[in-house]
């Protein structure tokens, strides 16, 4: 879902030249569910194989990381774990939701609406255990290393950047600041352009830096969590009644640290306190035993995967396999990871 903070945090506008040689965590559920949203047909429907199989996140995965490899980025993904308990009632409406709008879409292909037909696809994407697991071959095919989380993924993430492991966090969404990362990184696998309206935007790199923000807000970290609270969460969702994050920043000047008497005056209606959104948020489980280590490309198995499994085009997927072992030979394997 993503917490709505987005009005009031300030990013700047970069080239992907300006992160060449640094390394990055990518929050692997937020990029894989990007890709099965954004990478359809003309109608809408998912990438499929001959068999029906569907190939929106593994063409995502493929194309458009190693095109961040090629621009000497150092990747690493994270995986969810288990899921807070707070977390349920969330993946139920998103369950809801999707259910909602695979009828609508079903409704859309009998009367062959391919407009509505779009509209109710996007929203119909689901990450299936199969998925995941033949995204992960992909992504150790690739050399490049995967770390599984205990808990939420971009609380990993986060903890990996706060330990200088990595530079940055790779998210669409901004809960990684929530979770305290750093530097979070939006926008480095979407398309360049998007679609606003009738017409398409271009759409480049930004990055958002914590500290900057906090300072610009006046808040600390954990402000910025209870900020988060108000406007709504994985685990409260909807926040509270009639606040953004505007109406949220001027109550938090007023109460300062007195969370109480804040959520007091604002009403608090979940059946359970504010206190333990608060508490999964702040102390979310991490691991601290991971491997950051990066290895050849095996050409063999992304051949197999893609080419043989799926049905992708042999000529496209050499093309990106022979410009990433040229590279890899040109600089040796430590100095490309």
């Amino acid at each position: 879902m993503g917490t709505k903070l987005g009005p009031i945090i300030e990013s700047q506008e970069i080239e992907i030249g300006d992160l060449s040689g640094k390394t990055f965590v990518i929050d692997a559920f937020n990029i894989l569910y990007q890709f099965l949203t954004t990478i359809r047909q003309y109608d809408g429907s998912f990438l499929t194989d001959s068999n029906g199989n569907i190939t929106s996140h593994l063409s995502g995965l493929f194309f458009r990381t190693t095109n961040l490899m090629k621009q000497n980025l150092k990747l690493a993904f994270v995986f969810d774990g288990i899921a807070p308990e707070l977390k349920k009632k969330e993946r139920d409406r998103r369950k809801s939701v999707k259910q909602e709008a695979q009828r609508k879409y079903d409704l859309a292909v009998e009367k062959g609406d391919i407009e509505l037909m779009k509209k109710y696809a996007s929203r119909t994407a689901k990450l299936t255990s199969e998925q995941i697991d033949e995204s992960k071959e992909l992504i150790k095919a690739l050399g490049l290393p995967i770390i599984q989380a205990p808990s939420e993924g971009e609380a990993q993430a986060a903890y990996m950047v706060k330990k200088g492991d990595a530079y940055g966090l790779i998210s669409q969404d901004t809960d990684g600041l929530m979770f305290g990362s750093p530097k979070l990184i939006k926008n480095l696998s979407i398309s360049k352009k998007r679609k606003q309206g009738a017409t398409y935007v271009k759409v480049g790199p930004e990055l958002i830096d914590l500290s900057s923000n906090l300072n610009k807000l006046g808040l600390d970290i954990d402000q910025l969590i209870v900020l988060g609270i108000l406007c709504g969460t994985d685990f409260n969702i909807g926040g509270i009644k009639g606040i953004g994050p505007k109406k949220g920043l001027t109550l938090l000047k007023k109460h300062n640290q007195n969370f109480e008497e804040l959520f007091r005056e604002t009403g608090w209606e979940f059946p359970y306190s504010w206190q333990k959104v608060f508490d999964t948020i702040k102390n979310m489980p991490i691991s601290k035993e991971y491997d950051l280590i990066w290895k050849s490309v095996d050409s063999n198995k992304i051949r197999e995967l893609l080419i043989k499994n799926h049905d992708f085009s042999e000529q496209r997927v050499e093309k990106v396999l022979e410009e990433l072992t040229k590279k890899q030979a040109q600089k040796g394997l430590s100095e490309f990871f």
